[in-house]
């Protein structure tokens, strides 16, 4: 039987890859890309599972603690398989625009598979470098993507400049619930049941969801991820836990007031 977990040499994610921080290695956005590219076509499957469903509900949260209007523009940036791109664009009211943002083909081809033209558009980009002019959206979203960026801080002013003003943030990241059991439950399954299930079911060979508890466990706690959206120049920073703080939203708004070469 092939090892799932991939070798040295084709692995993107291996044991030793993992051993430090894979947030600091200098290769991250390449390893990231091919994992992603090998695991698009049952990464809905897998979220599905693995979250026992809540997966959709956290994105239902996330479009309404972004209260789209008929007007609003929105980007979705990290979309992968564009779940919650079309979540806002199903949203009632629909807003006028909604744009998915991925720089991973494979699972841009999923999303697009999901969606009319008429209710979505799926870009190839980076969130580092998004290739939009000043304040294009009113709404920006990031589901379980800002710890895969190479330079989160980076891609946090580049949200802020590409926001009106007025506009609004929403994040997604997994947390860890505060009740001392269910933090107990919650690490026990994410680092030693998930990774063996989701893998099989994957046939993933790419070290992806053993990359999974490793990333979330080296980035930033949800407070420090609130003081990087601060510093980027967003106002009215909230944090939203949702199943006892598995996920935590993380909203803020672009000041009406301030000059983008103040956040810069």
């Amino acid at each position: 039987m092939a090892n799932p977990h991939g070798t040295a040499h084709d692995a993107p994610w291996t044991p030793d890859t993992l051993t430090g921080n894979p947030h600091a290695r200098g290769d991250k956005a390449d390893r990231v890309q091919r994992m992603f590219s090998a695991i698009a076509r049952s990464y809905d499957l897998n979220n599905r599972l693995h979250s026992f469903w809540q997966d959709q509900a956290w994105r239902r949260a996330a479009v309404r603690l972004a209260r789209p209007s008929a007007t609003d523009r929105v980007l979705d940036v990290a979309c992968g398989t564009g779940d919650l791109t079309l979540a806002f664009a199903r949203a009632n009211p629909a807003p006028a625009a909604v744009t998915g943002l991925d720089f991973t083909p494979q699972m841009l081809d999923v999303a697009r598979g999901k969606a009319t033209p008429a209710e979505a558009s799926f870009v190839e980009g980076d969130a580092m470098s998004l290739p939009y002019a000043d304040a294009s959206f009113d709404v920006l979203s990031i589901a379980f993507g800002i710890r895969n960026v190479s330079d989160p801080a980076r891609a946090l002013r580049e949200f802020r400049r590409v926001l009106a003003p007025g506009g609004r943030l929403v994040i997604l990241e997994f947390g860890q619930p505060r009740q001392a059991i269910l933090r107990w439950l919650n690490t026990v399954y994410t680092h030693q049941v998930m990774p063996l299930t989701a893998s099989i079911i994957a046939r993933d060979r790419s070290g992806a969801y053993r990359y999974l508890p490793r990333s979330v466990a080296s980035f930033l706690e949800p407070a420090a991820l609130a003081r990087a959206v601060a510093e980027a120049g967003f106002a009215d920073v909230q944090q939203h836990p949702l199943t006892f703080g598995v996920c935590v939203a993380t909203t803020a708004r672009v000041p009406e007031t301030t000059t983008l070469d103040s956040a810069r």
